[in-house]
């Protein structure tokens, strides 16, 4: 089984997000994560709000928060952790996927 983790750090961040959107979803709103061909490095990640699933995406829970993930980006991502960074230099996202051969410097890009 493919396990993701999410950090208290990011849990607390994607609350923050959804908390800024102010709208009542049909569902509730969850932190999606894909990953697509491009980027510095051959595969970039993508985050959005999102509160519709489709059959082939699978759901991690950390406390009150939801991320959805569908298999194919999973599979790209299996055993990874999502954290949330925020310091003087930059605030975002960031995926210590454990597949990743290498990175670019940003962290938004990968390479297998």
């Amino acid at each position: 089984m493919t396990n993701i983790q999410i950090t208290d750090d990011a849990a607390r961040q994607i609350v923050h997000l959804i908390s800024l959107e102010g709208t009542e979803a049909s569902a509730p709103l969850r932190l999606r994560v894909s990953v697509s061909g491009g980027g510095c490095s051959g595969f970039q990640y993508h985050f959005s709000l999102d509160d519709a699933q489709t059959a082939d995406d699978q759901i991690f829970d950390k406390d009150n928060v939801s991320v959805i993930i569908d298999s194919i980006s999973l599979s790209l991502m299996a055993d990874a952790i999502i954290d949330y960074k925020d310091d003087l230099t930059s605030s975002q996202f960031i995926i210590k996927n454990p597949h990743a051969a290498s990175s670019c410097g940003c962290g938004n890009s990968f390479a297998i």
